[in-house]
C-alpha cells in the first residue's frame, strides 16, 4: 500500500512537474505574441491608412467622372474604355516599354560585369564599390535635376564636353528620342549600384571549391563564368529582373524632374501620364481618369509580383 501510494504520489508529482513547463511555455508564447503584435500594429496602421485606403478610394473614383472643379457623375467602365482609344496613353505605354528595354537588361548586364570585377582581388575595391553605389542614395528628384543640368542643350555639361572634341551639339530637350536617351542614361547611372550590390552578394555565395574544380579540369575563365557562376546567380538575376521591372513601370520622380514628360509626350511614362491627367493638365483635372490609369499600373505591378511568387515557389519545389 505504501509502495502504491509512493507510485501514485510520484506520478502525481511527476505529472505536476511535466505540466509546469507546459504552462510556462504557454505564457511565454502568449507574451511573445503580444509583443510581436505591439511591434506590428503601428506598421499595419500605416499600411492601412496610407496604402489600402488610398487604393480603395482610387478604385472607387476610377468609376466616376470626377474633376478638380467638383463635378462628379458615375461613369462605370467609361474611364477604362477611354484608355483603349487614348493615343497618348498608348504612347506612354510605348515609352515605358522602351525605358524598360534599355534600363533593365542593360543595367543588369553592367551591374554584373562590375560585380565580377569588384569581387576579385582589386586594389581599392571597397572605394570603387562605394563610388558606384553612392548614386543610389541620391533621391530620384535630385537625379532628375542633375540630369536636366547636365543634358541642357544650351549650357549643359554634356554638350560642352562634346564640343571639345568637335562634335555637334545634341537636342537633348527638344527631341523626344534624345530626351528619352538622357533619361535612360541618368537612370542607369543611378540604378547600376543596386544591381552591382545584389550580384556581389550572389557572387560571394558561390563556393570557390567549385571554381577550383572546374579550373583543374581545364575550364577557361569564360567557361567557368558561363557554365558555373552565372547559373548559380539565377536567384539574384530573377530578383533583380522583377524588382527592376516593377521600378520601370512605376518610375516618375526622375522623369518628371528632368523632362516633365516632354517634349510633348516624348518621355511620358504611364505614371507621369496619370499625374499629368489628374493634376497637371490645363483646365479641369480628370481625377477619375487619372485614377483609372493608376489602377492599371497597380494591376500590372500585381501581375509581375504574382509571377515572382509563382516562379519562386516552383523553383523551391524543384530544388
Amino acid at each position: 500500500m505504501t509502495g502504491a501510494t509512493e507510485r501514485i504520489g510520484g506520478a502525481t508529482a511527476g505529472g505536476a512537474v511535466r505540466r509546469g513547463p507546459r504552462r510556462s511555455a504557454g505564457v511565454f508564447r502568449a507574451s511573445s505574441t503580444a509583443a510581436a503584435s505591439a511591434f506590428l500594429l503601428p506598421n499595419v496602421v500605416l499600411i492601412v491608412v496610407f496604402t489600402l485606403l488610398p487604393l480603395v478610394y482610387a478604385l472607387v473614383i476610377s468609376f466616376q467622372d470626377l474633376d478638380s472643379l467638383g463635378g462628379t457623375s458615375w461613369a462605370g467602365l467609361g474611364n477604362y474604355a477611354k484608355l483603349v482609344t487614348d493615343p497618348v496613353f498608348w504612347q506612354s505605354v510605348w515609352n515605358t516599354g522602351v525605358f524598360t528595354l534599355f534600363t533593365v537588361p542593360v543595367g543588369m548586364a553592367i551591374g554584373l560585369g562590375i560585380a565580377v570585377l569588384l569581387n576579385g582581388v582589386l586594389p581599392g575595391r571597397a572605394v570603387f564599390r562605394t563610388i558606384i553605389f553612392l548614386p543610389l542614395v541620391v533621391s530620384g528628384v535630385a537625379t532628375g535635376v542633375l540630369g536636366a543640368w547636365m543634358f541642357d542643350q544650351n549650357n549643359g555639361f554634356i554638350d560642352k564636353f562634346l564640343a571639345t572634341f568637335g562634335l555637334p551639339q545634341v537636342d537633348w530637350q527638344s527631341s523626344g528620342g534624345w530626351a528619352m536617351t538622357a533619361v535612360i542614361l541618368m537612370t542607369l547611372w543611378q540604378r547600376i549600384g543596386f544591381d552591382m550590390l545584389i550580384y556581389l552578394a550572389g557572387l560571394q555565395g558561390v563556393d570557390p571549391a567549385v571554381q577550383e574544380a572546374a579550373s583543374t579540369d581545364g575550364a577557361t575563365g569564360w567557361q567557368r563564368f558561363r557554365l558555373i557562376t552565372f547559373p548559380l546567380l539565377g536567384p539574384s538575376t530573377f530578383f533583380l529582373l522583377v524588382m527592376n521591372l516593377i521600378y520601370s513601370f512605376q518610375v516618375f520622380d526622375t522623369v518628371w524632374a528632368m523632362t516633365r514628360g516632354g517634349p510633348g509626350y516624348g518621355t511620358t511614362t504611364v505614371v507621369s501620364y496619370a499625374y499629368r491627367v489628374a493634376f497637371d493638365e490645363h483646365g479641369p483635372q480628370l481625377l477619375g481618369y487619372g485614377a483609372a490609369v493608376g489602377i492599371v499600373i497597380y494591376l500590372v505591378t500585381l501581375l509581375i509580383t504574382g509571377l515572382q511568387w509563382r516562379f519562386n515557389a516552383g523553383r523551391d519545389q524543384t530544388d
